[in-house]
């Protein structure tokens, strides 16, 4: 789990009942894979152990929490995926599905807002990656690109033009 670049709660949002990122976010510090729930998530209730919770998720917010913009549909409870920048590479959004609704993140406003967020940021070299379990699909300015399933510990290569527009994005294998 990585925390968000901006950790500045947007105002009236809360997690409340709220654990998406518990169920579909591995947390290294419990032992926990992607894709299962936390031992520790209480339905209807929250974190079990919130007060003593690892500090990756004590850092960590969903896109939804941090922008004001990102209506009540976006919440991840009821959008069924949780969004967050990744760490190690600025320019990729993890659009991480809930497994028991893969399609989730292709509805409507979703799929439109996630291409349109990508295409602003094509001359960065923006683009989504979006997780359905141990699948990946990435969303590029002018492509979807099914890049199969990988294992919990993948490489994602990226390949660059002159102008450093992204040309080609694949997984290497372990």
């Amino acid at each position: 789990m990585e925390a968000t670049a901006s950790t500045q709660i947007a105002p009236g949002k809360a997690c409340g009942t709220c654990m998406m990122c518990c169920k579909v976010i591995a947390i290294p510090e419990l032992a926990k894979p992607a894709a299962r729930w936390c031992r520790h998530a209480v339905p209807g209730r929250g974190c079990g152990m919130y007060e003593n919770r690892p500090t990756g998720c004590r850092r960590f917010y969903c896109y939804w929490m941090v922008d004001p913009a990102l209506g009540p549909e976006w919440k991840p409870e009821r959008a069924k995926f949780v969004m967050f920048p990744d760490s190690d590479c600025p320019e990729m959004l993890n659009v991480m599905v809930d497994p028991a609704f893969p399609d989730a993140w292709t509805r409507r406003p979703f799929f439109a807002a996630i291409k349109d967020w990508v295409a602003l940021g094509a001359p960065s070299g923006r683009f989504a990656l979006v997780h359905v379990g141990s699948r990946l699909t990435a969303v590029l300015p002018d492509s979807i690109v099914e890049l199969g399933t990988v294992k919990p510990s993948f490489t994602l290569l990226r390949e660059r033009d002159l102008t450093g527009r992204m040309v080609t994005l694949r997984v290497q294998p372990d």
